[in-house]
């Protein structure tokens, strides 16, 4: 399939300092594709020169195989994008608001219009004023405006900021729904990372400037996910001794507890072999690994995002 988006060792200057350094990955149709990073990390930078919005240093930006570099106009005509807040007429209505953003685009319809409106589901409050609007719904206006033109490139920076539980399910149901109805292809970017888990396909980290890892959300089975399992046993010594020795897992104890990462499937064998030893055994946890726990893997645990 061809890619949707493909940046092509992207790279940003401001003076003297490197603040994009070599940055490359490619979002597909129908895919939502999380970007996640720490703050200064240079996630709006990259946003801003995929939309358009600041000029590349070196490399490209291919939107549908059109260079952002060499052919701005149509390249740049497939996208749409939400950068920070979306920005409206709060006097006027959220449908006058859409048919002003619809005149500074040819052949865009009332149909069209409505369209959108049904798609981020703004039919009953369209009429009414701007100013009124809950955050949440101003988000979809933006959505909706994003989309006017059929984009097949949709970038949305931070669309939950900001937005109550029940907002961010919205907006987080309405993404999904333009991917798999609309075969868009959407890249957010969010500092929620339990949103993002739910959301997104694909995610990929920066830090630095750099892109440190591309990789599926779900990516594995449910029997080869990795756990972090905790072990109550007795002798404990005995035990931990079993693990690192028989199974060459890495291990450490806490709180009289043996912690350890492993996948579902190795379980009942550890299990056996502490029966074999005469190890008794009390109690065993166990969590799948979240996407926080990769996330602060990769950028480390005392950075905030």
């Amino acid at each position: 399939m061809e890619p949707a988006m493909k940046l092509v060792n992207v790279r940003k200057n401001i003076g003297k300092k490197e603040i994009i350094k070599d940055i490359s990955f490619e979002v597909y149709p129908g895919e939502v594709f999380g970007f996640l990073g720490p703050n200064g990390a240079g996630k709006t930078t990259t946003i801003r020169m995929m939309a358009g919005l600041m000029r590349i240093t070196s490399g490209d930006v291919h939107i549908h195989g059109v260079s952002v570099k060499n052919n701005f106009k149509d390249a740049i005509r497939h996208v749409g994008a939400i950068v920070e807040n979306p920005e409206m007429y709060p006097f006027m209505s959220g449908w006058k608001n859409l048919k002003h953003y619809a005149r500074m685009i040819p052949g865009i319809t009332e149909d069209r219009i409505k369209e959108v409106i049904g798609l981020v589901g703004l039919e009953k409050a369209i009429h009414e004023k701007v100013g009124k609007y809950s955050l949440g719904m101003r988000q979809r206006v933006g959505v909706a405006q994003a989309l006017l033109h059929r984009p097949s490139v949709l970038i949305l920076d931070e669309p939950t900021n900001g937005l109550d539980p029940a907002g961010i399910r919205e907006i987080r149901q309405y993404i999904r729904k333009l991917a798999e109805e609309e075969n868009v292809a959407v890249i957010v970017s969010s500092h929620l990372l339990s949103e993002i888990e739910l959301m997104c396909d694909r995610i990929g980290i920066i830090k630095n400037g750099e892109i440190i890892t591309v990789e599926e959300v779900q990516e594995k089975s449910a029997t080869d996910k990795e756990l972090k399992v905790y072990i109550e046993a007795s002798p404990l010594e005995e035990a931990f001794h079993v693990i690192q020795s028989v199974f060459d897992i890495k291990a450490e104890k806490e709180d009289g507890y043996i912690l350890i990462d492993t996948t579902k499937e190795n379980i009942p064998t550890i299990i056996q072999e502490f029966v074999n030893h005469k190890i008794q055994v009390f109690e065993i946890n166990s969590k799948q690994s979240s996407l926080e726990d990769k996330f602060f893997e990769v950028i480390g645990e005392n950075t905030i995002a």
